[in-house]
């Protein structure tokens, strides 16, 4: 009789468990978890669950300070998808750590913008006016195409992305390239002519993109397509109902409108 009770009982806690998962796997179903750093990511984020909440979804926002935890729980599943990188960063991460991280879509660009400092007016620089940049290889990149379209030098023809000062072929006013760390250019903008900022650090600097920008990258330039922050899913969930449905409510007109009220220009919508 007691070992009949004990198969009895085994039988029951393996029934209640299995039901217990099945009931858990469907609940869900209806959630999506999603990593993010905090600004503007999350904040974006949080500004669509309501809408999620509409069509049936609950959304989950787990918040990172890395790179690299966002994009290995998404590639093992402990997560629906990320929300935080372009895609060059992404390819280059999938090719050293050997995951299968795929983009859905893109939802935002932060742009770069040339300040004045010690010189006001982008059409007349003074002759060996000295100009910031960032430091790093992305960014500097960018930063000179930004000058190159507003007519301050000109590149080699195929700089494109990988643009250094090295590859200036025209500078008719002789300015000078000033390579700073991107974080500390801010706080040089007093001992330049003009800079060119990150569109975070220029609103962490209490400058407005909108009003203080003599001009910055435009949606349809090559640096905004190419380093617009992208929904990241592990390759095989790009169709799902939830990554369907998560792209839709970051495409959409509520998020165009959070962010163009909420960061003055220092991120831009651009759904593709």
């Amino acid at each position: 009789m007691k070992k009949l009770l004990a198969v009895l009982l085994t039988g029951v806690l393996a029934f209640g468990f299995l039901t217990g998962c099945g009931s858990k796997g469907g609940s869900d179903d209806k959630v999506i978890k999603v990593g993010a750093t905090a600004v503007p990511h999350a904040e974006i984020l949080n500004a669509i669950k309501d809408d999620l909440q509409k069509e049936g979804y609950t959304l989950e926002v787990t918040e990172f300070t890395d790179y690299v935890q966002p994009n290995k729980v998404v590639d093992d599943g402990t997560l629906d998808a990320n929300f935080f990188q372009h895609k060059p960063y992404m390819d280059s991460f999938n090719e050293e750590q050997g995951t299968k991280l795929v983009s859905v879509g893109t939802v935002h660009y932060e742009p770069l913008g040339i300040y004045a400092g010690k010189s006001k007016d982008l059409k007349n620089i003074p002759e060996g006016a000295t100009i910031a940049v960032p430091n790093d290889t992305t960014n500097e990149a960018r930063a000179l195409l930004l000058l190159e379209k507003n007519g301050v030098i000109t590149l080699k023809k195929d700089a494109g992305l990988n643009a250094t000062a090295k590859d200036i072929e025209q500078n008719p006013k002789n300015v000078k390239i000033q390579e700073l760390e991107a974080a500390q250019i801010p706080k040089s903008l007093q001992d330049v002519d003009f800079a060119v900022i990150n569109g975070n650090y220029a609103m962490e600097a209490g400058l407005s993109v909108k009003k203080d920008a003599l001009a910055i990258e435009t949606a349809d330039s090559e640096a905004a397509k190419t380093y617009a922050n992208i929904l990241c899913v592990k390759e095989g969930n790009e169709n799902t109902d939830k990554t369907k449905a998560l792209l839709k409510a970051l495409q959409s007109e509520t998020v165009k409108n959070f962010i163009d009220e909420k960061y003055d220009g220092s991120v831009v919508a651009i759904f593709e």
